[in-house]
Formats: C-alpha cells, structure tokens, sequence
C-alpha cells in the first residue's frame, strides 16, 4: 500500500468599477435570492431563505457591507449583499446602527437575521477576515473565499475562525464556498467552520476546505452539546491535521464528501455525538473516522462509504477507530430528503461543484453536474401577473382616509434634519430623506391594517427625483408593487401591520413629503 500523503501545508492565495475606493452600497432595483435552495438540516425549522424577498445592494468593501447591515429597517428586514473583490482589515470598519452591531477586525453578522450574502461577478475574497455569525438566524453565505484568518500573529480576526457561529444561532447555509489556512495553530490558524454555543440547523454544501490544522468543530468542550443537526454534503477536505468535523453531540449526516490528505484524524465523533456517514470518499489518510483524544464515545452509522489507502490506528484509552472495518454502532434517522451519488464517483463531482466560482453547479445524485435551480424571487417588473402601480393619474388622490395619520414610522439612516415622522404627518411642508439616494421608510400600525393603494408625495422643488422604487409587505417580505417616479399605486387589498417604501432610484437625494396609504 502507498503511504499517507503528508499533510502539504502550503499558502493559498477587479473589485467593482463604481466604487472600487469605497465600496458605496449600491440598492438594486429587483430582489435577488441565493441561487438554488438550502438543501439538508439548513430546511429544517422552518427553513433557510436568508435575504430572499428584501432589497439588494452590492458591496465592495468590508465597511460598505455592514453599512448595508445598519441600514435595513430593522435587524430582521431582509437583505441579500451581493459582494465583489477582496475584503480586509484595510477597508473593514465599525458601523453603528438599530439594525446591527458590527465590528472592525471580522464581518460581523450579530443579532440579525434573514440576510444573504453572495459573491458575484470576478468573485469575493475575504483575506485574512473572518464571517462571525452570533445570536443569528436564517443566514446564507454563498460563492464566497475566506483565507488565512488568524487568531495569533498579525492581523487578528475572528478568532482564527474562517467561519464561526456562536449563541443561539439557527438556520444557516454555507454554499460554494472556499475556506482555506495556510498553516495550523502554531503558525496562528483555528478552524475553518466552527459552531458553538447552542447552533443548530447548519449545512455546509459544495465547499472546498484546504490547508489547515482544524477543519471545524460542532461544540467548543465536552460539556458543550447543545448543538447539532448540522448536515455536511459534496464538499472536498483537503491537506487538513484533524476535525473533519469534531462533533460533540448532537446528530449530524455526512454524505458524498472527498477527503484527501487527514493527516491525523478525520470525522471525530465524541461526547454522544451521533452522525450518519454516507457514501463518501476517503483517501490517502489516517483514522478517519471514530472517537479520538478522548474517552467519551460518539457513534456512526455507515454506508456505502469508500476507503482507498486508509490507514488505522490501534485501539487504545482514547483512541477508537472505526477501522479498519467500519460498521454502525447506531442508527440515525434523516428527516428530510436527498440525493444520493455513488461513492466512486464522488471525487469527480465535487471536483467540478465544490468551492467558489463554480458556477454553482450541484448533483442530482445522477454523478453528473447540474446547473442550480433557479431560486423563485420577485416576479420580473416587465411580468403582467405581478401588481403593477395603479394606472390612475398620479396627481389624482386616492379617496377615503390615509391611515398613515396618527400611525407610527422608522425607516433606514436618514439624511440629517429630517425625521421618518415627516412622512404621515400630513403636512407637505415637511419631509424625509435617505442618507443617500436609495433607502426606505415605512408606516406602521399597531394591530393589522388592510391597505390597498398609496400616495408618494414629494416635496416642493424635488419632485421628479424618484426614479424607482418597491412596495413591501415588512412582515412577510413580499413585493406588493414597484414603479417608477412618485404618485400613486395600487395592489390587491392586504392586511398588514408595516407597509415599507423602499427607494432603489434615484437622481439625487429623494425628498419624500407624504406616504399616503389607503384601505380602497
């Protein structure tokens, strides 16, 4: 037999025309969504849909996505960031706001919810910049690069987590990613996707991890259980020490993934962990799969897994692989379907869908590549079955009582000396403005409200300014109609507690005196 390879540690190593210095967060007037669907743990508990159904904006630099973060309404209005360049320490900075708390030495998705974040166009690196994800729900990280992040040495981040989520985090989907170190702990690196903390309802898909110590965790000590339903799937470890993942509890399904390269252990199932092990690829490792450097057991379930130049250590206090001839000591029930590709061709699948800027190709379990489905989002503008603005003539008021007096109002950053309350207090004199020239400002009830039409006024001298803009249901996300220019628009009747003007287009900063909203 050939002998393990050795671990080769080893470094791995265009930003937007428009706002290339900056990296301005730019509205775009159509929502987008994360190509394809969460797939795995990621659908369960409702489901991972991330930023699908809200604004999005394109960032260049780390600064300009937690702009986008703190700009939103609230922390839960939905957001895709589609992100494009490279991100670091150089153009990451703090910003404040209601609606985040970020900071300067990592990404920092913390208290949030429903956002995605997408790498686009030449692609998105994030170098030596760690995604930190705390207190989080219904996150999506996809077609993105995080490299060499540290947590000694300079500079710093995240831990030395490429990926980590802590605290009460739920649903998320990391897909099509490339997360990579160019050393282990003594050179200054963790993990590459680490959950801790009570996270639960993860898939990492179609992701290529390289080059590190530390693949990843499911629990930071032995005690740490809270954690699990994490599904990991046709994704490619490669050059890694150990942890492939370490599961501390929970249950997690691990299915078509190539290994190549362990150089001391793989799947370290511990602590009561328990993970379903099907038809994935191993080779040219050692110790695989079992319970290492502990005396507390986990448990697998095996299937149809290949084994090609494997080498196994011998039982011991804390050492107990599954090898040399695995076979389940439990039984792990799946609650959600998949497809499943043969073993043998795995290496070949994932070679050709795991990692960023893959065109995000994926298996139908045929062993062949198959471009993504097409994620449903906003109908297309030019689509005669979506709500379209009422025809009406703008100068034309709708008739009976705007519900917008007396309700309240909140909105994105405001341009200052303006206040969102301008907008429903009835006085054209007065009125709002973004902080630049996309934002949103919304009305809101105390008890739901069934709206039907609007009225966008705009201030005397600043009239024309608006030049596209969307109607949003706040609770559910939907997109009751888009236009273009201020006026009037209608919509069939929905009941709803805030209704959000989001403005995508403009020439200049929008003044906008009254929003209007009508039963009829």
């Amino acid at each position: 037999m050939r002998r393990p390879v050795a671990l080769r540690l080893q470094a791995a190593l265009g930003t937007l025309a428009l706002a290339a210095a900056t990296g301005v967060v730019l509205a775009m007037p159509e929502a987008a969504a994360a190509a394809g669907g969460a797939t795995g743990y990621a659908t369960q508990n409702g489901g991972t849909t991330g930023g699908a159904g809200g604004q999005t904006v394109r960032a260049t630099t780390g600064t300009a996505i937690h702009q986008a973060l703190c700009g939103r309404a609230d922390s839960a209005t939905p957001i895709t960031i589609e992100v494009e360049g490279t991100i670091n320490h150089g153009n990451t900075r703090k910003v404040s706001g209601d609606s985040c708390s970020t900071a300067a030495d990592k990404i920092e998705l913390k208290q949030i919810s429903n956002v995605t974040i997408v790498g686009v166009g030449s692609g998105a690196v994030f170098d030596q910049l760690g995604i930190h994800i705390r207190e989080s729900s219904n996150i999506i990280i996809q077609n993105v690069t995080v490299r060499n992040v540290r947590k000694s040495g300079s500079p710093t981040s995240n831990g030395g987590d490429a990926i980590g989520m802590e605290s009460g985090v739920r649903n998320v989907w990391v897909d099509h990613t490339t997360l990579e170190a160019s050393g282990g702990e003594s050179a200054g690196f963790d993990g590459l996707f680490d959950m801790k903390d009570n996270t639960q309802y993860v898939t990492l898909s179609y992701s290529v991890l390289r080059n590190s110590g530390r693949g990843g965790l499911i629990g930071s000590s032995e005690s740490d259980r809270s954690n699990g339903y994490v599904t990991f799937h046709h994704n490619k470890y490669e050059n890694i020490d150990s942890r492939t993942p370490l599961l501390r509890g929970g249950t997690s399904h691990i299915y078509n993934n190539h290994y190549a390269s362990l150089n001391e252990s793989g799947i370290n199932s511990r602590a009561g962990a328990k993970a379903k092990v099907d038809s994935n690829y191993f080779e040219d490792s050692k110790d695989v799969l079992g319970t290492f450097y502990t005396d507390q057991a986990g448990y697998w379930q095996v299937a149809g897994n290949i084994f090609d130049n494997v080498t196994w250590s011998e039982p011991g206090d804390d050492t107990n692989p599954a090898g040399p001839d695995p076979r389940s000591n439990t039984t792990v029930s799946i609650p959600y379907s998949y497809a499943l590709d043969d073993a043998s061709c795995v290496p070949a699948v994932v070679a050709a869908t795991a990692g960023a800027n893959k065109g995000l190709k994926v298996s139908d379990g045929s062993c062949a590549p198959q471009n993504p489905d097409p994620t449903p989002t906003d109908p297309d503008p030019t689509d005669p079955t979506e709500p379209s603005p009422d025809p009406t003539d703008p100068t034309d008021p709708p008739s009976g009582t705007n519900l917008s007096l007396g309700a309240g109002a909140d909105g994105s950053s405001k341009a200052s000396g303006t206040s969102y309350g301008n907008v429903r207090d009835g006085d054209p004199a007065t009125h709002w403005s973004p902080a630049g020239t996309t934002g949103s400002v919304s009305v809101k009830w105390p008890s739901p409200t069934t709206v039907s039409k609007v009225r966008v006024r705009e201030a005397a001298g600043s009239e024309g300014a608006i030049r596209s803009y969307r109607l949003v249901d706040h609770g559910t996300g939907r997109v009751l109609a888009t236009g273009t220019g201020a006026g009037v628009a209608g919509f069939p009747p929905v009941s709803l507690t805030k209704l959000t003007l989001e403005i995508t287009g403009a020439s200049g900063t929008p003044k906008v005196a009254e929003f209007e909203t009508y039963a009829g």
